[in-house]
């Protein structure tokens, strides 16, 4: 295997990665409401509800930061190192753009970010999360 493989390898598995944590923080939320209405007792499980609100949180951050998401920095570097072609902005709105041939500038994210980050807060009011249960 070249080293050129193994850093594209590399890199599509931080890809995977990514893609993976946009799922949970996305099918997350969908999840919690559709989960209210299913009466899904998993959907206020304490350590899900905390992880999935740090997750959307950090993205939040980032954006409001202007900073880019250490994960595709890493992708980037390994495909720039293999020599293969890179891509510039963020992630989702890489993706959006090659999926939906869709453009907007850099606050336009930070708003969507912001506002689906809302949506997980109220969650907690609206599907709070259930305490832990200790002992027997």
């Amino acid at each position: 295997m070249s080293k050129a493989s193994l850093l594209l390898g590399l890199a599509d598995f931080i890809l995977t990665l990514h893609f993976l944590f946009v799922l949970f923080v996305v099918l997350g939320l969908l999840a919690i409401y559709l989960g209210y209405f299913l009466n899904w007792r998993w959907v206020r499980n304490r350590t899900f509800r905390i992880l999935h609100l740090s997750a959307i949180g950090i993205v939040v951050l980032q954006s409001w930061l202007g900073v880019i998401c250490p994960l595709t920095i890493w992708e980037m570097a390994l495909r720039q190192k293999a020599g293969a072609a890179t891509y510039a902005g963020s992630f989702i709105q890489h993706w959006l753009q090659s999926l939906l041939y869709y453009t907007a500038p850099d606050w336009v994210f930070m708003v969507l970010y912001t506002g689906f980050g809302g949506l997980v807060a109220v969650s907690w009011f609206l599907v709070p999360p259930q305490a832990s249960r200790r002992g027997g």
